[in-house]
């Protein structure tokens, strides 16, 4: 971990593409009724999105993305989220999905992502494989299965089926004593969708299911995920793209969660000054306890939030220089972010039960970022036992590492 203290320049980012989200946060804030009951993005805010490239930040430039660094990353997605969760979840997303475009070849990631409205999506799918074949005298497989929590996939052109491969006749294809795992890229117009969505919070992300039957993918339309041979397919050879995916949606993710933790403590802010409850002669802002909450809510999350950035830019600081993102680092990355996703709930938690009664209706915003914040915590980047990993990490026990 480097010692040194990250200036406040690398702590801030890249003022013009943080510029972008700042620009269409508006269109964000006044769509989030929409997105709320519509289960979607609507189509008027995707057009403002691309308009920005918003889907395109963690893209490599030789695929018309912005490449940016993953500081301005966390910047870009936390301001979304104070204006809606499942915006900058989308986008959180996406951005991680984007990254595979450095692990292709450089004509299938133009075919994939050289539209300047393509977007990736996929989800995880336990009941699935990929069958080794040859068609027309071309290498690929034969790919059938399901998969779910597909964020942002109704508005995705291209998504991306998770598979272990089989052998052509039928068995796993093993390599160092593991199943080989490879991710197979199809146009999104030839799945089958389940509308499954119908959830507490994040409910705009329209993470739904998608499905092949027997469906052929060349070899050259797949690559194998970072976490599982780091290095072994990257094409870029830009610093990000040794930063890994996984670390990135742990940075963004974690944006989410503090972009609406935020968003609630001024919600929360404004509905003090005004609510009289039941029995009282003055607003709740007059209390000291709700004061004394609010103080020790906005601490929590300036503090989480910090020290995620400042650990973060120690870590870019060195990639940047040429340095391998070490089992050190993902273990630093893992950890602040899990830190911050769950500070962010309790500052939450604790704005929708201080507003009383009034934050439990749908007319007010705490109650979509009480079940935004509380959908967040049950995802992957929200695990309880990424504090396990982290733990025995440091006390030198044999733990998985795979979801670092």
């Amino acid at each position: 971990m480097d010692t040194l203290i990250p200036t406040q320049a690398e702590l801030a980012g890249d003022p013009a593409v943080i510029a972008r989200a700042e620009a269409v946060w508006p269109a964000v804030a006044a769509a989030a009724a929409e997105i709320e009951t519509g289960r979607r993005l609507p189509g008027h805010l995707l057009d403002k999105l691309h308009e920005q490239q918003l889907f395109r930040l963690l893209m490599p430039r030789t695929s018309k993305g912005i490449e940016t660094d993953p500081i301005t990353f966390f910047h870009v997605i936390e301001t979304i989220a104070r204006a809606d969760a499942s915006t900058a979840w989308c986008l959180s997303q996406a951005g991680g999905c984007a990254m595979t475009a450095a692990y292709l070849d450089l004509p299938v990631a133009q075919e994939i992502f050289g539209d300047a409205r393509s977007v990736l999506a996929w989800g995880p799918g336990p009941r699935v494989k990929a069958v080794e074949c040859t068609e027309g005298g071309v290498k690929g497989y034969r790919v059938t299965g399901t998969w779910a929590f597909a964020s942002g996939g109704r508005h995705a052109t291209w998504l991306g089926a998770h598979c272990p491969v089989f052998r052509e006749d039928g068995s796993p294809r093993i390599e160092n004593g593991k199943q080989v795992e490879r991710t197979l890229l199809v146009p999104a117009s030839v799945v089958q969708w389940t509308d499954i969505w119908d959830v507490v919070g994040l409910r705009g992300t329209a993470s739904d299911q998608f499905a092949l039957t027997d469906h052929f993918v060349p070899h050259d339309h797949g690559f194998t995920r970072d976490f599982q041979n780091p290095g072994r397919e990257r094409r870029e050879p830009g610093p990000l793209y040794r930063m890994s995916a996984m670390t990135c949606y742990e940075t963004g993710f974690a944006g989410v969660a503090l972009g609406i933790a935020r968003g609630a403590l001024d919600d929360f802010v404004d509905t003090a000054k005004t609510k009289i409850p039941r029995g009282a002669k003055s607003p709740i802002r007059d209390s000291p306890v709700v004061q004394m909450g609010l103080a020790q809510a906005d601490i929590r999350i300036r503090s989480a939030r910090a020290w995620l950035l400042q650990s973060l830019a120690g870590i870019w600081k060195r990639v940047q220089a040429g340095a391998d993102l070490s089992i050190e680092d993902r273990i630093t990355i893992r950890g602040a972010s899990t830190h911050a996703i769950h500070s962010a709930r309790e500052a939450v938690d604790y704005a929708y039960n201080a507003a009383g009664a009034t934050a439990i209706f749908h007319s007010h915003p705490l109650e979509r970022r009480f079940r935004d914040i509380h959908t967040v915590t049950q995802q992957l980047q929200g695990r309880l036992n990424h504090f396990e990993t982290v733990g025995a990490f440091m006390m030198g026990v044999d733990t998985d590492l795979t979801w670092i």
